[in-house]
């Protein structure tokens, strides 16, 4: 029990004069009780969904809203890709999509994937302009940067201030939660177009110091474990090259963001749970076995199998995490005959 719980433990008892024994027994429970525990909880990881027609799609999605919400998550992390690439990018189908992540009981975390922004100059996608998506997204999913989404949000500290709203930031029971903007299709990165490669160094940068700070945030909290939420799959192409098994070509959009990860999450040194989608594969890794050992990756299922991720955390256990599928009931476990 720390010295500052004591004092408020018998500031407290204030006034209560007609009580003298009240104070000391106070005060010797306290020193008694020991340290407060943080709390075992769960939150819940899904992406990459709903794709295809909404009359196909949207009923089964919202099957898997309403298991995850009768799960009682603590947390929801949407990593991105809340529609196809080849869908519409309108203003109306990225609100329709707001609703869904509004309709989580729960306070939702979502950071946008490749195809809400960067995929929407495809004229199937409706021919925009990917930077002005992004700032629609950022107008509307992010109109309040200092809290989560969700029917239920809670406060979060953002990047908002140098224009990147969709970076937060969050403690809960002493487990340190961040988003970065970090997308598919290399990260955005495309060398052959000005405008998008300005827009990549710029927020690749943003995203860095993000990072960096917020494992200095994490470190002087005395937090327990990390838990990284971006949308693209860094290891799906140019990664694990012959020459350098855990190293990126120089023309990876991740590159950069990778070594800021894995050198901070060594300075850090406990356990960092790195969640992404992109690729729709259900998988559990160590991709950085020798360089970054502390880095466990988690891929969520995708559109293809319309599932979740269910993480129970237990703050005090030397590894916290223990992940599970969270199965969507609509979706049949065996193939259909």
């Amino acid at each position: 029990m720390s010295l500052s719980r004591v004092i408020a433990i018998v500031s407290s008892t204030e006034g209560m004069e007609d009580a003298p024994v009240f104070k000391p027994l106070a005060i010797a429970l306290a020193l008694l009780s020991g340290p407060v525990l943080a709390q075992p909880f769960s939150f819940a990881v899904l992406g990459d969904m709903p794709y295809g027609p909404p009359e196909t799609s949207h009923a089964l999605f919202s099957s898997l809203i309403e298991a995850i919400n009768a799960a009682r998550p603590a947390l929801v992390i949407h990593v991105g890709d809340t529609k196809s690439g080849g869908s519409p990018c309108s203003d109306a189908a990225l609100a329709e999509q707001l609703a869904f992540l509004n309709s989580f009981e729960a306070p939702v975390l979502y950071t946008p994937g490749d195809n809400e922004w960067t995929d929407c100059h495809a004229p199937r996608a409706g021919g925009h302009d990917p930077r002005e998506r992004l700032a629609h997204i950022r107008a509307t999913y992010f109109a309040t940067p200092d809290q989560s989404l969700g029917a239920r949000p809670i406060p979060v500290e953002s990047q908002s201030a140098l224009g990147y709203p969709e970076n937060v930031r969050l403690m809960m029971h002493d487990i340190a939660f961040i988003t970065a903007h970090v997308v598919g299709s290399n990260n955005g990165f495309e060398a052959q177009n000005l405008a998008t490669a300005e827009e990549y160094f710029a927020r690749d940068a943003a995203n860095r110091d993000w990072l960096a700070e917020g494992f200095a945030v994490a470190q002087a909290a005395e937090a327990r474990a990390m838990v990284l939420a971006i949308h693209g799959d860094m290891f799906e192409f140019d990664f694990g090259l012959p020459w350098n098994a855990e190293g990126f070509l120089r023309h990876s959009g991740f590159a950069r963001f990778a070594n800021v990860l894995t050198e901070e999450a060594n300075r850090f040194g406990r356990p960092v749970l790195l969640i992404f989608g992109d690729s729709h594969m259900f998988r559990m890794f160590q991709p950085f076995p020798a360089t970054a050992p502390g880095i466990i990756a988690l891929e969520t299922f995708g559109a293809e199998n319309m599932h979740a991720v269910r993480v129970q955390v237990t703050p005090e256990a030397p590894y916290p995490f223990t992940i599970q599928p969270l199965f969507n009931p609509a979706l049949r476990l065996v193939p259909a005959r």
